[in-house]
């Protein structure tokens, strides 16, 4: 019997409406895995940990109090940077306008306690992630002490190294431990929230300074945002011994039990029969098992960073990268952006700190949104698209500060300059910031990892050290032909990029490492239809069939 026509019809609207959700559930798929579904994605299948679980919860707090030691390095670079122009600051240590260059050395001084710090990575390993962080924040507020109570240039100076020493312990564990604990299938975005804090710093550094400025009068108001330097770091002191340890730090000290019980809790939201239970135990036990985790007897074996192919490749990304992430002209934005500024006309001291602190808050938006996409569109997509924005801003940003140099009564120059400034520092905290200390993290294997991240506060350390110290001489002479120097350079990481750099998006740590083994790994980490499997995910797919 035929189907009468109120029958067809409502058939033929269920057919849409499945056709619908099938095709709204694919474009979520899309959103969230690379050309290939991760293998760990396609052993869970439909059953994977709920993201807002009670675990997951657990975890997020976590890692909130983690974040808490990136704002070390964005409040103390805006901070330098603002009360440098602080009549009061120059007044007291002697710092004529005609000396601003000399003054490369307090904030450069910072990049070498970094540098320093970074040779003693590997108590990371030897102690554990969560007792670096503890020394890192101790030894934060003890240098915060020194250069809020420094009654000459030499002992502030003193009290920048032990303030930035000790800042390197903290901010080197943190986010190995982030990388460690994070959801393999949102590291990105959990882990990648790490570096947005740095803006958080930087916030709060900007505008205490701007309040100060404008409401209090004599040395308190640039000594006063030097003491509030110790409060994150106090905090991260006081209650990391209440977090747990880092699972694969534990597998390495053979503490499988321990490590167990901290997946179940908090990526398995407290189910012991959930599988990836299973699948994370078995991949982090056979990675660690070849090498194992360093001791006390090998700790200074710097071997492991280069003594096979595959990790001459690693090491060479994370160099990159670091190197990348300080020298492509935001670190010169954000350390001298006052002086910047008063170069295309703004001479008011509480204009150029507002437009410093609003500088940060335009950072931070750009940088939390894209921790989360990189977590979508990838890292390597998000670092190419972003180093061309940078090349294009600063190109103009020349181009309008050139203009206004001929003509200073032209404000439309001046305004323009300024506005591509931060269109600038929008693009570069867009991709750079969230991946900065966690892609240097995913490229090192779990033997190369804790001395890896020295190499990256060595190298970044470097670029700053560079940056900082040559910046204001050369803002000074070469003015906007600076720009014009970091748009070529843009240009040469860019091509570095798009040939060399491995997408890490929604794999495991462990299952990076037969990508880095391929003949050409960045072919092999975008290919189609390429996917690295572990023998977990096959045995997991065949019990599923």
């Amino acid at each position: 019997m035929a189907k009468s026509k109120p029958a067809e019809k409502k058939c033929s609207i269920q057919r849409q409406l499945t056709w619908s959700k099938k095709l709204i559930i694919a474009l979520l798929l899309c959103s969230s895995c690379t050309k290939a579904a991760p293998p760990q994605v396609i052993a869970l299948g439909s059953n994977k940990p709920d993201a807002l679980g009670s675990g997951h919860l657990k975890l997020y707090r976590i890692c909130l109090l983690l974040y808490l030691c990136s704002t070390l390095v964005g409040f103390d670079g805006s901070l330098m940077g603002s009360i440098s122009s602080i009549p009061a600051y120059q007044r007291y240590y002697n710092i004529s306008e005609n000396e601003k260059a000399s003054t490369g050395i307090i904030f450069a001084i910072f990049n070498v306690g970094q540098m320093v710090g970074a040779l003693f990575v590997w108590v990371s390993d030897w102690r554990g992630r969560r007792m670096s962080i503890f020394i890192g924040g101790v030894g934060v507020c003890v240098g915060t002490i020194i250069t809020s109570t420094a009654m000459t240039i030499p002992i502030f100076i003193g009290g920048r190294f032990l303030l930035s020493f000790f800042s390197t312990f903290a901010s080197s564990a943190a986010p190995l431990y982030l990388i460690e604990i994070a959801p393999p299938l949102s590291r990105g975005t959990v882990a990648g929230m790490y570096n947005t804090f740095y803006y958080i710093g930087s916030i709060l550094a900007t505008f205490t300074v701007y309040g100060t400025s404008r409401n209090l009068t004599g040395n308190i108001a640039w000594r006063l945002p030097l003491w509030l330097q110790m409060v994150c770091p106090g905090i991260v002191a006081l209650f990391i011994w209440f977090c747990p340890e880092s699972p694969r730090w534990l597998v390495g000290q053979d503490r499988h039990e321990e490590a167990r019980s901290i997946i179940i809790k908090y990526h398995a939201n407290g189910d012991p029969n959930h599988p990836i239970v299973d699948i994370e135990m078995s991949e982090m036990s056979k990675s660690l098992k070849k090498a194992g985790m360093a001791t006390w007897k090998t700790i200074f074996d710097i071997r492991v960073l280069f003594n096979t192919r595959a990790r001459r490749y690693r090491i060479a990304l994370c160099i990159a990268v670091s190197w990348f992430g300080q020298f492509s002209g935001h670190n010169v934005v954000s350390y001298y952006l006052p002086l910047l500024v008063e170069a295309v006309g703004v001479k008011d001291t509480n204009t150029k700190l507002l437009l410093n602190a609003i500088y940060s808050v335009v950072g931070w938006v750009f940088a939390t949104c894209g921790a989360r996409f990189h977590d979508i569109f990838g890292r390597r997509k998000m670092l190419m698209g972003a180093t061309l924005g940078m090349v294009l801003t600063l190109a103009i940003t020349a181009g309008t500060a050139a203009g206004y140099e001929k003509d200073p009564s032209n404000k439309s120059m001046s305004s323009a300059s300024i506005a591509f400034i931060y269109m600038f520092g929008a693009i570069f905290a867009f991709a750079f910031t969230p991946m900065q200390p966690i892609y240097p993290g995913e490229v090192c294997d779990n033997v190369q990892r804790a001395k890896g991240m020295g190499v990256f506060k060595i190298t970044s350390g470097a670029a700053s050290f560079v940056n900082t110290f040559a910046a204001p001489i050369a803002l000074k002479n070469i003015r906007y032909w600076f720009y014009v120097f970091f748009v070529f350079w843009d240009l040469f990481e860019f091509a570095i990029i798009y040939f060399f750099f491995v997408e890490t998006k929604s794999r495991t740590l462990e299952e990076l490492d037969s990508i880095f083994e391929a003949e050409n790994p960045r072919k092999a980490s975008t290919a189609k239809g390429v996917t690295t499997w572990t023998d977990e995910t096959e045995l997991h797919q065949k019990e599923a069939s």
